[in-house]
């Protein structure tokens, strides 16, 4: 099937702009275009496109991305290299899932802290603070030396 950029950047939520960014700084090698040069869309493309979107998610750059890309068009000879490009992504994004985690353990803390503060009208609840850092801060602490 085939798709206009228009559906392209609704189907994906991506602006047309960003699609040809992409296009001219070479990360959809790929794309067709009509004889009057405009850009024709298939689902190799959309695959590529989700594929940008999750490694841009994880914060890789785009550099990284097109040498990806450039990497699979060379072949067989760049699955090492493209191995390693993954392993250390893989890497950052359990390091930034971790940050966030601890994070929302935070919030989570607060949340509940001020829930019960509203409900008894004052902040100043006795063993209120040290009962709920248990329940929400202590945990990754607790999950952290039961790994090790």
């Amino acid at each position: 099937m085939t798709y206009s950029i228009g559906e392209i950047s609704e189907m994906l939520n991506i602006s047309i702009s960003t699609l040809r960014y992409y296009d001219k700084e070479g990360l959809l090698p790929l794309v067709n275009r009509t004889s009057g040069n405009i850009r024709v869309f298939d689902d190799t493309d959309v695959e590529c496109l989700k594929m940008i979107e999750c490694l841009k998610t994880t914060d890789m750059p785009l550099k990284d991305i097109k040498q990806f890309f450039d990497w699979c068009e060379a072949g067989d000879s760049t699955i090492a290299q493209r191995y390693e490009l993954f392993a250390v992504q893989k890497e950052k994004t359990e390091k930034q899932i971790a940050l966030l985690q601890n994070a929302l353990d935070r919030i989570n803390y607060k949340c509940e802290f001020y829930r019960i503060a509203k409900e008894k009208g004052t902040t100043n609840v006795p063993g209120l603070r040290d009962e709920l850092a248990m329940k929400f801060l202590n945990r990754n602490a607790e999950h952290d030396t039961a790994d090790k």
